[in-house]
């Protein structure tokens, strides 16, 4: 997600604005082997660390079909389980655009992947993280249903001018939210689940906190999105995420 200021003098844009061709056939050989090794190293990273239904949706969804991922053979897919969709960005986009897409079941995923070089940190989240980290979990009835739940009560928080709630709310529970799972600690967001060397951290680190998830605690920790978090949320399981996300009204998230 992206902060963007809109003056009063621009036009207001649609999501449909920012959606632009993936270009698939463009993506050449070295692409598909970055693609590749990125994901044969975080598979065989994230092993057992990682939240059952991520493996489940990487099954669901074929991903371990050698190249990156086209748009299309992946919504023929996922639309008819969950109604969900991807569509090709260039970039991040705003987040008034980004939750106005959650609403309906869109997720914009990257349509350029980084560079051999860029292994490890790559500052604008490329298709490797939105497909891999994002999608497989979107195949899974209830988080996508969370998910789209978010998206509204996003477009609800800006509309306020309290965009940030919504934001942090993201942030500790799709993108950088852990819980337990058989009694273990797991990975459940996608920018861990994507990050070679967050996964490690979030779990591993001795010196960062893990505190208990409540929507509460997500919507006044402020995050960092240039580094290491030095905090992390932990829910008591994947369900319970769920759960408590899905019964918050957009009244209950400006009163928090």
């Amino acid at each position: 997600m992206l902060q963007e200021t809109i003056t009063r003098d621009q036009p207001a844009r649609r999501w449909q604005d920012y959606v632009v061709p993936q270009c698939w056939e463009n993506f050449t050989e070295e692409d598909h082997a970055v693609w590749d090794l990125l994901f044969a190293r975080q598979v065989d990273l994230l092993g057992s660390r990682v939240v059952s239904a991520f493996f489940d949706g990487i099954d669901l969804l074929k991903l371990s079909h050698p190249g990156v991922p086209d748009v299309e053979g992946l919504n023929a897919i996922l639309t008819p389980r969950t109604g969900w969709r991807t569509v090709a960005v260039p970039g991040l986009v705003p987040d008034e655009i980004f939750f106005a897409m959650l609403s309906e079941r869109v997720f914009p995923v990257g349509n350029f992947i980084r560079r051999r070089e860029q292994l490890d940190y790559l500052e604008a989240p490329d298709c490797f993280h939105d497909m891999f980290g994002h999608i497989p979990m979107l195949a899974h009835h209830d988080f996508a249903e969370m998910a789209e739940h978010v998206g509204r009560l996003g477009s609800a928080a800006i509309a306020a001018g309290e965009g940030h709630r919504a934001a942090r709310l993201y942030w500790h529970s799709v993108e950088f939210g852990l819980a337990r799972e058989d009694g273990e600690l797991k990975i459940l967001g996608a920018g861990l689940a994507s990050s070679f060397g967050e996964a490690h951290f979030s779990l591993e680190n001795e010196d960062v906190e893990r505190l208990p998830f409540s929507v509460g605690r997500a919507v006044h920790t402020p995050y960092k999105h240039d580094a290491f978090q030095p905090r992390y949320l932990v829910s008591a399981s994947l369900e319970e995420t769920i759960a408590e996300v899905l019964e918050l009204t957009p009244e209950a998230l400006m009163a928090l």
